[in-house]
């Protein structure tokens, strides 16, 4: 394993990676001290896409650690953003990034000229979140650090409703989970862009139950901002949609 850059020592790469991610806060403290450790890394361009003037591209960066283990960090590099400026995220797994980069926008057409908007035919689409899907199959666990993953689910959520204190002890039991995107809509309410996308995050606890939690994620708000909510079963998450969506489609 070589390191890429012979300017850059891999502690100096370690800094530069951490220091430009938006999201290093939301690493487990135990990695960040192996990282410690490094000796050497490598990176390698995992995927790229372009759309007009928006772009994503994933990193995979691999450390060679003092004890001769490894381990390999997943960025996401996007100018998606308010000011179109580069930003970089950083995830544990690739499962975890591939979600992150199926929540950016592909990039939307502009609302027509026409002020005069069909909110029957807008919103046509929110009948399908009161239908329930058909039963899956049984969950695939792996164990990774469930409990932190868990911990940072119900820490980003916003919603005054979301989860409490209880599933929050519940699930610092957890040492395997799955995730899994179960609905996804881009679509244009009242003639503007909004994202929909519920996610449910599938836990094995220490007693041997499972439990989920429900992500819902959304452009709904009245910036544009991305926004998370988390709610304890599926039929209020997707209530909780339909609800967003609706009062969107009254803003004129």
């Amino acid at each position: 394993m070589n390191v890429p850059n012979d300017d850059e020592t891999t502690e100096m790469h370690v800094e530069r990676l951490l220091g430009r991610a938006l999201n290093s806060f939301d690493l487990p403290d135990a990695l960040v001290t192996r990282l410690d450790s490094a000796l050497a890394h490598a990176s390698s361009l995992h995927s790229s896409h372009h759309s007009a003037a928006l772009h994503r591209t994933t990193y995979r960066h691999t450390y060679l650690l003092a004890d001769g283990s490894s381990l390999t960090l997943w960025e996401l590099v996007h100018n998606t953003g308010r000011d179109g400026h580069e930003q970089h995220e950083l995830y544990v797994d690739e499962t975890d990034v591939r979600l992150a980069a199926s929540r950016l926008p592909a990039g939307f057409t502009e609302p027509e000229d026409d002020p005069a908007v069909d909110l029957d035919a807008d919103l046509e689409w929110l009948g399908t979140l009161l239908a329930r899907p058909p039963v899956p199959a049984s969950p695939m666990y792996v164990p990774d650090d469930s409990a932190d993953h868990a911990r940072r689910v119900l820490r980003r959520a916003e919603n005054e409703d979301r989860p409490g204190e209880a599933v929050a002890a519940r699930l610092r039991g957890a040492f395997a989970h799955h995730i899994k995107q179960v609905f996804g809509r881009q679509c244009s309410v009242a003639g503007k862009d909004a994202g929909f996308t519920l996610y449910e995050h599938a836990f094995l606890l220490l007693d041997g139950s499972e439990m989920s939690v429900w992500e819902v994620e959304h452009t709904a708000t009245p910036d544009g901002r991305h926004m998370c909510e988390v709610y304890e079963d599926e039929h209020t998450a997707r209530d909780a949609m339909e609800r967003r969506a609706r009062v969107r489609g009254r803003v004129r």
